[in-house]
């Protein structure tokens, strides 16, 4: 692989206040139960910095890339993605002028997988963006911090990252 991958047991590098939170998957006889947020959970959930408003479903096809010439970035609203199907990369990058980060790129495979399930806080003014990687549309949960209203979100030019090379990796078209 041409690029580095973070994963649940490789945290290394993160950007400036990005939270990677294991999700504990419970099976037995009757199926499957994965507590996705949690109100005593201090590190992705407290009513100051991190509340809970709302939560959304997006299912995207094999190999489609969210926002892929353009990063998606929001001024309030901190994003916390948790891919409950199939498996994405999710693309992080830090271009705030008083990070410890600043232009800092992560690159986070997610899914269901046992060491993939994990819930990613993405701070505030942290441009991002998803492709699918597996054959199988991806399922994407957020849990973002504020209600959606338009104002908040944005578009850039991503001239930082290219989403081919992530395709080559995975031998996508």
């Amino acid at each position: 692989m041409k690029l580095k991958y973070n994963t649940l047991s490789d945290q290394k590098d993160l950007i400036e206040g990005v939270v990677v939170k294991k999700l504990v998957i419970h099976k037995d006889q009757s199926g499957t139960l994965v507590e996705t947020l949690r109100k005593d959970w201090t590190d992705v959930y407290n009513e100051l910095n991190l509340p809970f408003t709302m939560q959304y479903l997006s299912v995207t096809p094999s190999g489609v890339c969210r926002d892929e010439d353009k990063w998606h970035v929001h001024k309030i609203q901190k994003d916390r993605f948790i891919c409950v199907s199939g498996r994405i990369i999710t693309a992080l990058y830090d271009p705030r002028e008083n990070s410890k980060t600043k232009g800092r790129l992560n690159l986070f495979l997610q899914g269901p997988q046992k060491e993939e399930l994990y819930l990613l806080v993405i701070p505030e003014l942290v441009y991002h963006g998803f492709m699918v990687i597996s054959k199988e549309p991806g399922s994407l949960l957020n849990f973002p911090t504020q209600l959606y209203t338009g104002e908040d979100e944005g578009r850039v030019i991503n001239s930082q990252f290219r989403w081919q090379d992530v395709r080559n990796d995975f031998g996508l078209k």
